[in-house]
């Protein structure tokens, strides 16, 4: 432990590239058990305070740094992440170390296999360095759902730092992972990025396995990664993609250079500006740098025209009903019998499900459940469930007419920047609102980015959503790139 308390500017850091830092190992100016070492030092002054890490992986990552390490000094072939320090989400698994999505009913579990997104970062040399705090089962939008206590935001310790990913955004963020690995199922990679100052990707759906990811809701939950800056994600991201027999979701499509392609100009690129993303409950300083942001993208060079998407202010309730529903099925599976936690006050196989489940999960799990269960029941069904699937098919088809006009489409990310810790916590109809411009880009599949484009005037970080066609990632890239290229 630190002998004292850290400053507040100490909190947020920008870390060197994955570029500098591969340099360095693969030249010996620096080694990468010495890195890791490094940064389990910053993590052991600041995780006290900011609650990003729930457990570290000390052994595993100093192993894997020292394979780097011996692979340099003999002059191998080194991956393309060699020797750069992660973290990642606590919904992914990960081989004989503890994997709890953020919830007492996993407490002590310890899977037999990784997720095949770490299985392929740590293939390109990336080193673990321990799992991420998120909302229980990837079930919130501020981290305070973790049944292992809230993170905080390294801008501000008394907010938010976004979720279901705060843990993997505020890690970046404070510099105590290089980059992570989040999931997004309803904005849970985008929002916590904006919340924190980074950069996070939705990658379209399918183009990640999805294997390992504890489920919430299979036709909505992705991997992505988190970053300092948009060509680290874009690397990352190229390492992640791909087809994996693993998962029948998982596309078959050729995965593009996406570093490459985020070095690439955006001049000439057409973008769309929805007017349904800036209407009432907008931020004013939020809109305000949103649109400094797109003055940045004309000044590049691309051109901008409005788009419509009218469906927009039917996506929140259509998600919650469909992410609830599946929600429902998905964690029907966690009943005390084969892992995690089981009551032990149960006299009966009935009282022993209840109770275990009564006592694992928190509420907000409990809630969705109950939402889930009474959507699917019968009577609801098709006045829920399947009217919510028929409208979600509606936004998708919008979103195809508006990429037939433009080549992307550029938001806010949050209507507001992070807000205070216990401010939305009682009231979840507020909290679920907050979704309202990254669950659209969910229901419909296609992939996206949110990217810093200035912050408030209190210091807090605002975040740009560039959205783009089904696996066109290579175009959100570039023009994120464009704004981040614009210093806001």
């Amino acid at each position: 432990m630190p002998s004292q308390a850290p400053s507040a500017a100490s909190y947020v850091q920008k870390p060197a590239t994955l570029a500098e830092l591969r340099e360095a190992v693969v030249c010996g100016r620096t080694r990468a058990a010495d890195l890791a070492a490094r940064y389990y030092g910053r993590i052991e002054q600041l995780n006290p305070a900011l609650n990003v890490y729930l457990s570290l992986t000390r052994e595993r990552a100093m192993e894997q740094a020292d394979r780097v390490d011996r692979a340099a000094a003999k002059g191998d072939p080194l991956g393309p992440l060699a020797g750069i320090p992660v973290g990642v989400k606590d919904v992914l698994v990960t081989k004989a170390s503890a994997s709890t999505a953020g919830s007492r009913i996993l407490a002590g579990y310890e899977p037999p296999y990784d997720a095949t997104a770490v299985t392929r970062l740590e293939a390109a040399g990336a080193v673990l360095l321990g799992k991420l705090n998120c909302d229980e089962f990837a079930m919130g939008g501020s981290n305070e759902n973790s049944a292992y206590g809230p993170v905080h935001n390294p801008h501000d310790l008394d907010r938010v730092p976004g979720g279901s990913s705060g843990g993997s955004a505020a890690a970046v963020a404070a510099d105590l992972a290089v980059a992570t690995l989040g999931t997004d199922t309803g904005g849970s990679i985008r929002q916590p990025a904006s919340f924190c100052g980074v950069v996070g990707v939705l990658p379209t759906y399918g183009r990640v396995s999805r294997y390992g990811l504890i489920a919430f809701a299979s036709s909505l939950d992705r991997v992505g990664p988190l970053a300092a800056n948009v060509r680290d994600a874009a690397t990352l991201l190229g390492i992640m993609a791909g087809h994996d027999p693993h998962d029948a979701t998982c596309s078959t499509a050729p995965v593009p250079d996406y570093a490459a392609e985020s070095d690439r100009s955006a001049e000439g690129l057409r973008i769309g500006v929805p007017a349904e993303y800036f209407a009432e409950g907008l931020d004013s300083e939020v809109r305000a740098a949103v649109e400094k942001g797109i003055d940045a993208l004309r000044g590049s060079g691309c051109t901008v025209q409005p788009v419509s998407l009218p469906s927009t202010p039917h996506a929140v309730p259509v998600y919650y009903l469909i992410a609830t529903a599946e929600a429902s099925a998905n964690l029907a599976r966690f009943d005390g019998v084969r892992y995690g936690h089981r009551s032990a006050d149960s006299a009966t196989l009935a009282d022993m499900y209840r109770h275990s489940r009564d006592e694992g999960f928190g509420p907000e799990v409990k809630r969705r459940i109950l939402l889930g269960t009474y959507a699917l029941s019968a009577g609801y069904y098709d006045a829920y469930y399947r009217k919510a699937q028929q409208v979600r098919r509606l936004l998708a088809e919008e979103f195809l007419r508006a990429f037939a006009q433009v080549d992307a489409i550029v938001t806010p990310t949050a209507p507001t920047p992070a807000f205070k810790l216990g401010e939305k916590v009682d009231d979840p109809v507020a909290m679920y609102l907050a979704d309202i411009y990254t669950v659209t880009a969910s229901l419909a599949g296609i992939c996206g980015v949110n990217v810093p484009c200035g912050k408030t005037a209190a210091g807090l970080p605002v975040g740009m959503q560039v959205l783009a066609a089904h696996f066109n990632e290579s175009t959100a890239f570039r023009i994120a790139r464009a704004v981040e290229a614009a210093g806001l």
